[in-house]
């Protein structure tokens, strides 16, 4: 029994649905394992480099030299949390990452956002059993403050998400939304020097 039973269990193509008492013994040892690092990156100061290397271990993964975070930070499991190269986090966000969590390059994610990637069943029969779908950030995508992302979401390069946001549905490249729920408020077209021209139209048609 590893981490990779335990992520498999969480992707919709590779469970079981039989989770052992070994799955659920490790499961509770990586999450408290998770809360003992997050107490540790939220109630000190640690230089940038420091940062860096605790949120290796938090998420497993080594982070990149460019990453940049200012604490507290917040996760549930923090193992299944990819994080691309020039990635900024601001104060106060809230990872649930069971699902999955995938943040591009050059991604800036703005005060006390939430990406949360579990529902829970509204059938009564299955006593709120979870259901998990990952959420993808696109390479230079900016979260507003207080944003929140839900359940499998992807979100494409370049968008925006205003402050303030509940994200249901995925977001196209090159466009800005916001409101509760999120819906599109422009497209975004200075891509000159972005996106190769033979792309342009392309994306355009696929963001309206």
């Amino acid at each position: 029994m590893g981490i990779e039973d335990i992520l498999a269990e969480f992707d919709n193509e590779k469970r079981t649905g039989t989770e052992s008492p070994g799955w659920k013994n490790l499961f509770d040892e990586l999450c408290q394992e998770a809360i003992r690092i997050g107490m540790e990156l939220n109630n000190q100061y640690h230089t940038p480099e420091e940062l860096r290397e605790i949120m290796g271990r938090l998420t497993g993964k080594k982070v990149d030299d460019t990453f940049r975070m200012f604490p507290p930070f917040y996760t549930d499991f923090g193992k299944n949390i990819t994080i691309g190269k020039d990635v900024f986090i601001n104060s106060g966000c809230h990872f649930q990452d069971q699902g999955g969590i995938e943040i591009g390059d050059g991604a800036l994610i703005g005060h006390n956002v939430v990406l949360a990637t579990i529902n829970h069943d509204l059938n009564p029969k299955e006593n709120r059993k979870n259901h998990y779908a990952p959420i993808k950030i696109g390479a230079h995508v900016w979260i507003g403050s207080n944003a929140t992302i839900l359940p499998g979401v992807t979100i494409g390069d370049w968008a925006v998400v205003a402050a303030g946001a509940v994200v249901t549905q995925d977001v196209p490249t090159m466009t800005v939304v916001g409101g509760v729920p999120a819906k599109m408020l422009k497209v975004v077209k200075e891509l000159s020097g972005i996106i190769p021209t033979e792309e342009k139209e392309e994306r355009y048609e696929s963001a309206v």
